[in-house]
């Protein structure tokens, strides 16, 4: 076994950095509890490229101020951001020609519907400013399922943060190798290659019933028709 608990053959060890990348932007992972259980994570991947206080990871679906006296003090602090995207959002490159250093990107991590569902609930996280990423690069996580085209997974999206405020596209495609080895790996033992939910419904690949709740439906069409959701 390798020191990530994986078999010797598909050991990962070789694709992360010798030492942990030198960043000056901290980052803060907000995971959804369900994401902690799953077998092909993305986050632990992340905290392996990085210095243990410059990502740290919290689990759950409520954060309240006093339980979470450090996150809250992280939140209002003016140099923190949050990676959401939205009508609110600002252009993450621009913004980081701006923001003084060193800063703090908050992300969440965890499927559409429960990342809506934590940004929404936790008044926490109305202090930072928002932010998104202006990309339309396809995600390389391809044993899983993205809702769109341009869906990327946490890591993808904290590699790219990170390259824009660290002004170094290197830290990018470190960060991404492990994730390019596990999906190769995956992929040369019986995974499949998952399209996002998008192209399957634009192509009449999606074999699962449609849903009866009238939301998820209209969801659905918003995704065959290009708009964002």
């Amino acid at each position: 076994m390798c020191g990530r608990s994986r078999p010797q053959k598909v050991c990962l060890c070789p694709f992360f950095p010798v030492y942990p990348l030198k960043v000056s932007t901290c980052l803060y992972i907000i995971q959804h509890p369900a994401e902690e259980s799953r077998v092909l994570r993305t986050v632990p991947l992340l905290a392996a490229c990085l210095p243990q206080d410059k990502c740290k990871v919290l689990i759950g679906r409520r954060f309240g101020e006093d339980r979470y006296p450090e996150l809250a003090a992280v939140c209002r602090n003016s140099n923190t951001l949050i990676l959401y995207p939205g009508a609110e959002a600002a252009n993450l490159e621009e913004v980081a020609l701006i923001l003084p250093t060193p800063s703090t990107i908050i992300i969440i991590d965890g499927t559409w519907s429960q990342a809506k569902d934590i940004f929404y609930k936790n008044s926490l996280f109305r202090f930072p400013k928002q932010v998104q990423l202006k990309t339309s690069i396809s995600s390389q996580y391809v044993i899983r399922t993205q809702p769109t085209n341009t869906c990327l997974s946490t890591l993808e999206c904290a590699a790219i943060a990170l390259a824009i405020m660290e002004k170094n596209d290197g830290i990018q495609e470190t960060i991404l190798r492990p994730l390019q080895a596990l999906c190769s790996f995956q992929l040369q033992h019986g995974a499949q290659i998952h399209h996002s939910k998008e192209h399957l419904l634009k192509n009449g690949l999606y074999d699962k019933p449609m849903p009866k709740n009238k939301r998820k439906l209209r969801r659905m069409e918003l995704l065959v028709n290009n708009v964002k959701i």
